[in-house]
């Protein structure tokens, strides 16, 4: 395997590359249950213990998209009394769709129909809220080529991808509402907030 791919062993590749394709990635995250722990683990690492989180599952679907001849992009979903969210993204036929591990019914996959990353990250919005049901979504970061981590083996290192995390909080996002926008927002019904919370791991 080159360089690039971070010295994955000559099995991982061969799982790697039987996702096939984004939609084929996004399927083996959701068979994985979701982990509550504090972790940051590396492609290899969520490949081992078979469970993962939003930002292990982005960093993932990233290694995944490389090896099946995606650029391996994440973008940061950043948030206001909530989390952040970071998704994977690839484009087809010129338009963006996402993969994304998360705890939340509607924060996962996007086919790739969007014209722009703006409404990419707009079509999270609305299922994208806290458990006091505020929707918390509010700006969104240009794509992060995963390569700039390669010197750091960013695919197969035992040690915490930390600094990836470290570095989305450092670049430029951009808001998603205008000033005013969101004292103005109402919080979710109950229908909706149950829909969204189907399945969501507890401590």
């Amino acid at each position: 395997m080159h360089n690039s791919h971070g010295r994955l062993n000559p099995a991982e590749p061969r799982k790697l590359r039987s996702l096939k394709d984004p939609y084929g990635i996004q399927r083996f995250l959701d068979k994985q249950p979701y982990h509550l722990a504090d972790t940051a683990w590396s492609p290899r690492r969520v490949l081992r213990e078979n469970t993962s989180h939003c930002f292990e599952g982005a960093t993932f679907a990233a290694a995944a998209l490389r090896v099946n001849g995606y650029p391996p992009l994440v973008i940061d979903l950043e948030a206001e009394h909530d989390t952040d969210h970071v998704i994977a993204v690839y484009k087809q036929h010129g338009h963006w769709g996402a993969i994304a591990k998360s705890n939340y019914t509607g924060c996962r996959y996007r086919e790739p129909v969007y014209r722009t990353l703006r409404e990419l990250a707009l079509s999270y919005f609305e299922v994208y809220f806290n458990l006091r049901r505020e929707r918390t979504l509010r700006t969104f970061s240009h794509p992060v080529h995963m390569e700039r981590f390669d010197r750091l083996e960013w695919m197969t290192t035992d040690q915490p991808l930390w600094f990836v995390a470290e570095y989305l909080f450092t670049i430029r996002h951009f808001p998603l509402l205008k000033r005013g926008m969101g004292k103005r927002l109402h919080r979710l019904d109950d229908r909706s907030f149950r829909a969204g919370c189907l399945g969501r791991a507890e401590k």
